[in-house]
Parts: C-alpha cells; sequence; structure tokens
C-alpha cells in the first residue's frame, strides 16, 4: 500500500457565487493545499477538478468535485475506483455546523451529521468508515436557517481566523498522509484557533 497515492478531496460547491461562502472551506482547504505543494488543480477528471503532486515521496491527488455538494459522492467513488485506492487511503474536507468555527477534528468515519455532501459520499461508497477532515464553520446566529448560513460568505472579520484554520488544516491533511490518522489525530485534534 506504500506506493499507492492518497485522495484529499474537499467539498464545496462550484461556482463563482459560491467561492466565499462557509459551505466552500473545503474547496478552500484545497485550493491552500495546492498553493503551498505548488500544484494547478487544472484536469477534469471524474467530474471533480485534479491535480496530483509528490510530498515526502507520497503522492498526492488533490481533487474539487464540480457537482454541487449533494452529488459529492459520484466523483468520489468515481476518483476511489479510478485510482484503486482503499478507504484509509481517502481524505474528505468539509464544513460542520457543530464544531466553533476555528476548530477542526480529524476522525476515521462517522455520520454524515447532516452535511449533504457527506450523505452523498456515504451513500455512494456504502459505508460511513474513512477519514475525514471537519472544519468548524459555527452555529448560524438567532433564528437563521443552517442553509442560509452556510451558504454566506465568511464576513470581513472571519478572516484572519479562516487563514488560520486553512493553515492548520493543510498542516494535518499532510500529517495524515505522512504520519498516518492516529498521530495526525493527536497532533491536531485538540487545537483551537482563533480564542
Amino acid at each position: 500500500m506504500e506506493n499507492l497515492p492518497y485522495l484529499i478531496i474537499g467539498l464545496g460547491n462550484p461556482g463563482r457565487a459560491y467561492r466565499q461562502s462557509r459551505h466552500n472551506i473545503g474547496f478552500m482547504l484545497v485550493d491552500r493545499l495546492a498553493v503551498r505543494l505548488n500544484v494547478s488543480l487544472n484536469r477534469l477528471q471524474s467530474r471533480a477538478l485534479v491535480g496530483t503532486t509528490v510530498y515526502n515521496d507520497q503522492r498526492i491527488i488533490l481533487a474539487k468535485p464540480q457537482t454541487f455538494m449533494n452529488l459529492s459522492g459520484q466523483p468520489v467513488s468515481s476518483l476511489l475506483r479510478f485510482y484503486k485506492l482503499p478507504l484509509e487511503h481517502l481524505l474528505v474536507a468539509h464544513d460542520d455546523l457543530d464544531l466553533p468555527f476555528g476548530a477542526l477534528r480529524l476522525r476515521p468515519g462517522g455520520g454524515s451529521a447532516g452535511q449533504k455532501g457527506m450523505t452523498s459520499i456515504i451513500g455512494r461508497l456504502g459505508t460511513q468508515d474513512f477519514p475525514r477532515l471537519r472544519l468548524g464553520i459555527g452555529r448560524p446566529p438567532g433564528r437563521m436557517d443552517a442553509v442560509d448560513y452556510v451558504l454566506e460568505d465568511f464576513l470581513p472579520e472571519d478572516m484572519p481566523v479562516l487563514s488560520d484554520i486553512l493553515e492548520s488544516a493543510a498542516d494535518a491533511a499532510l500529517a495524515f498522509v505522512v504520519e498516518g490518522l492516529e498521530q495526525a489525530m493527536t497532533r491536531y485534534n485538540n487545537r483551537e484557533i482563533g480564542e
């Protein structure tokens, strides 16, 4: 398994209108990794924008599904099949309402917690036992509907914390690839940013 690549997928919605939305923090993470690893996501494969690079002698495939969020399972399952990867070599990064903004959690599996992209992926893969990186966006204020909240852009005052969480999430994703899930969880799951 050592020579198999790792697939890091960030969830989001395609299109300019959604680029800065809270729901797109998974896309933002993949973009941050792409800059750090000096790779372009310029290939369309299995309905996802894909780029391939090497980090610490380990091949990494970065991907951003170009279906809308609730159909994310299609490109994820197609890419896994194409590269013949075990689920342990998949990391899905997504927004999470149940974590405070600035928190991140690596997990070996679990339910979708209502996140439509994760619901789609779990449905297509037929299991919830795959690594994921949950990126906290916090709960909507007052009586605001969760759907409206996740599709709303991050606020200007959110940007310093957003940049910090993306840096830490990029570190965590690369630690997952190089050190394994358990080590990465130990190092990154107790960090809170912006407090």
